[in-house]
């Protein structure tokens, strides 16, 4: 699922990857720890302005933007870590893999679930407004986070239990390639993996798809082209687009397995380019959906960007309505 030292055929036999001259090795890894380190400082700016503001951390759309903008921090971080280790350290013990593996599928998993969740809320305030202050309550909102997340932590959870009833205890005490692959090996962990992405996925496509059609409808219906609908309309769109981009990373093993086959002289260069476009590159979608499309917090974030700081003294009671997406 991630990058790796090597890669694994059908019938579990790995195959050494070609060597790479140290330049080129340390120049991929420095673009890849360059891009991590930028965006951890959008993000982390990001989820300061949140909790220095009561108007966010009150309001259920900031807090579902905010577990995404950390669920992202934390899958990048991850995600980098397994790139430059597995540059670093040929194999790694079974413990540590397994913690960084899981946690990886988990921030995975997450972000499409947290995308319908953000697409039902704009689909709340801009089709049954008058239901949205007790619909789109801070309580409910936590509550749904806590689904989200034991849905998410299901799967890894299930691979690791299936693992420890079929591998030998002398297994954990090993070290491997750190690959989702070789850590889970038993066929049902595949099958179980697919059953339930290609159910969930199919439920969150149908959340975006339906949101988007009947903010679409409102917005036909509506005596004036509201600007808050146009907005909730694109925000939705682009939800969908982040999907889109979510489902690479379900979709790449099969398609990269099958690039190599093909150019297997350039198998390190698509390796590469698939780190960037699958993990890296969507990462920066959640600042631009909400970062700088949102008005109100583009104020307040602006503030911690700029030099010297200013900071905002007030938010005018219509602020945020007038700042929906």
């Amino acid at each position: 699922m991630f990058i790796f030292n090597s890669t694994s055929t059908e019938t579990g036999v790995s195959v050494d990857l070609p060597k790479e001259s140290f330049s080129n090795a340390l120049a991929k890894n420095i673009v890849a720890v360059m891009v991590w380190l930028a965006l951890s400082v959008i993000n982390s700016s990001m989820v300061y302005t949140f909790l220095q503001h009561s108007v966010f951390y009150e309001n259920s759309r900031y807090i579902m933007f905010i577990c995404m903008v950390v669920n992202d921090a934390l899958q990048l971080t991850l995600v980098t870590t397994l790139y430059v280790v597995s540059y670093v350290f040929r194999k790694i013990h079974v413990s540590i893999c397994c913690l960084l593996i899981m946690t990886a599928v988990f921030t995975t998993r997450s972000t499409p679930l947290i995308l319908a969740g953000m697409a039902v809320e704009r689909f709340i305030a801009i089709c049954l407004p008058l239901h949205y202050s007790h619909m789109c309550t801070v309580p409910r909102t936590i509550f749904l986070i806590g689904v989200i997340l034991i849905l998410t932590a299901t799967p890894p959870i299930t691979d690791l239990l299936i693992t420890i009833i079929k591998e030998p205890p002398k297994f954990f005490h090993r070290a491997i390639f750190c690959d989702h692959s070789f850590l889970f090996s038993d066929p049902s962990t595949y099958y179980k993996n697919c059953v339930f992405d290609g159910v969930y996925l199919s439920f969150v496509a149908l959340t975006l798809l339906y949101t988007y059609c009947k903010i679409m409808l409102t917005a036909q219906a509506a005596s004036t082209s509201l600007a808050s609908v146009r907005r909730a309309r694109n925000t939705v769109l682009l939800h969908g687009v982040q999907l889109l981009l979510c489902m690479m990373t379900f979709v790449v093993p099969s398609l990269q397995a099958a690039l190599i086959s093909l150019f297997p002289q350039l198998i390190l260069e698509i390796r590469y380019v698939f780190f960037l476009l699958v993990y890296i590159i969507p990462r920066f979608m959640s600042p631009v959906i909400y970062g700088f499309r949102d008005e109100l917090f583009r104020k307040y974030w602006t503030q911690y960007l700029s030099w010297p700081r200013q900071r905002v003294s007030g938010v005018r009671p219509g602020a945020l309505k007038d700042a929906c997406i």
